[in-house]
C-alpha cells in the first residue's frame, strides 16, 4: 500500500464519515468495512476501498489503525426486544469479527480504537464519573460493557486497544444537533423532564482530534472518555442552544409524556452521566472547544 492504511467500520455514519474525510485529506488510504459496498461508494465514490469480508483484506498488520464505529443508531427506534437484539448484534458481532481477524493475523495493527459510549456508566445522577468509576447496570450500560469486552479480546495478539467512550457529539450534518435544531429554530425547544440530568457533550472537532491522538501515541491504551471537560445539565444545554439561535425556550417535554411514547428508551433522555475526560486531561490533551457556548457559536453562527 502506497499510503498508510486505515480500516474503519461504521464509516458511512455521522462520526465515521467525518473521520474518513479527515483521514483522506491527511493522505491515508481508507478502507471501510461494510455489508453495503454500494452505500460506501455512493458516499465516497472511488476515494475509499469498500470491504465486505475481512478475508478480502491483507494482514491486519498492514493497517496503521483500525477504528471500529459500527452500530445501529441507539435512538433511531423504540426499544422492542427485536430492536435491542439488533443494537447488540450490530455492535458486538462486527467487533468480535475484527478481534478474531486481528488475532488470526501474522502481526497486529498499530492500534484498534473501538467505539463505546458514556452509557457504560449508567444513570448516576450528580456523581462525577471518570474512567475508573463503577457502573450502574441497565440495558445501555450492559450493551457498552459487552461491546468493550468484545474489543479487548484483540489485545491477546499484542494489539494496542483503546476504548473510545463517546458522549453527545455536537457537529453539523448529524448527531444530536440535527435532531434538535428544527424544533429550536421554531422556538419550540425546551427542557426534557426536570432538566436536571447531565449531558456530557463534545464538539466534533475535538472528537476527531482525540481519535488522531489515540492513533499516534503508542503509550495510550484502555478506556478514554471522549467528552468535553465542562458537562452541563439539560436545562443549561437547552438555554444555551436557544440563546445561540436567538429563540425562546418554551415547551418542556415532561417525563410522563416521554415514557409511554418511547418506553424504556426514554431513560436515555431522562437520565444522564456527568462524565469527565480524566485520562485525556492527565495526558495533556487540549480541547479546542471546552465550553458549550463556544462550541455552539462555532457550529451555528458561522457565515
Amino acid at each position: 500500500m502506497a499510503n498508510p492504511a486505515i480500516l474503519i467500520t461504521g464509516g458511512t455514519g455521522f462520526l465515521g464519515s467525518a473521520l474518513t474525510e479527515v483521514l483522506l485529506k491527511q493522505g491515508y488510504s481508507v478502507h471501510i468495512f461494510s455489508r453495503d459496498a454500494e452505500k460506501v461508494r455512493a458516499r465516497f465514490g472511488d476515494r475509499v476501498a469498500p470491504v465486505v469480508t475481512l478475508t478480502d483484506l491483507p494482514d491486519a498488520g498492514e493497517f496503521r489503525a483500525i477504528v471500529n464505529l459500527a452500530g445501529a443508531g441507539i435512538l433511531d427506534r423504540r426499544w422492542s426486544q427485536d430492536r435491542k437484539r439488533e443494537l447488540r448484534d450490530s455492535r458486538i458481532g462486527p467487533t468480535r469479527q475484527l478481534a478474531d481477524w486481528i488475532n488470526a493475523s501474522t502481526r497486529p495493527p498499530g492500534v484498534l480504537i473501538s467505539g463505546s459510549a458514556i452509557g457504560i456508566y449508567g444513570d448516576q445522577g450528580e456523581r462525577p464519573l471518570e474512567e475508573t468509576s463503577p457502573p450502574k447496570p441497565d440495558f445501555a450500560q450492559q450493551l457498552c460493557a459487552d461491546w468493550e469486552a468484545a474489543a479487548i479480546v484483540a489485545g491477546s495478539s499484542g494489539c494496542r486497544v483503546c476504548l473510545l467512550r463517546t458522549g453527545l457529539v455536537l457537529g453539523n450534518g448529524g448527531g444530536l444537533l440535527q435532531r434538535l435544531l428544527p424544533v429550536y429554530r421554531l422556538g419550540l425547544g425546551g427542557t426534557i423532564g426536570d432538566g436536571r440530568q447531565w449531558m456530557s457533550w463534545i464538539h466534533l472537532t475535538d472528537w476527531l482530534a482525540i481519535v488522531e491522538t489515540l492513533m499516534n501515541d503508542s503509550n495510550m491504551v484502555g478506556p478514554y472518555n471522549a467528552t468535553a471537560p465542562t458537562p452541563v445539565d439539560n436545562r443549561q444545554f437547552s438555554q444555551a442552544l436557544a440563546r445561540t439561535l436567538g429563540r425562546p425556550m418554551l415547551l418542556p417535554l415532561p417525563a410522563w409524556l416521554l415514557r409511554p411514547i418511547l418506553g424504556e428508551m426514554a431513560e436515555l433522555l431522562l437520565g444522564g452521566q456527568r462524565v469527565l475526560p480524566t485520562r485525556l486531561s492527565n495526558h495533556g490533551f487540549g480541547f479546542r472547544y471546552p465550553r458549550l457556548d463556544d462550541a455552539l457559536n462555532q457550529l451555528l453562527l458561522r457565515h
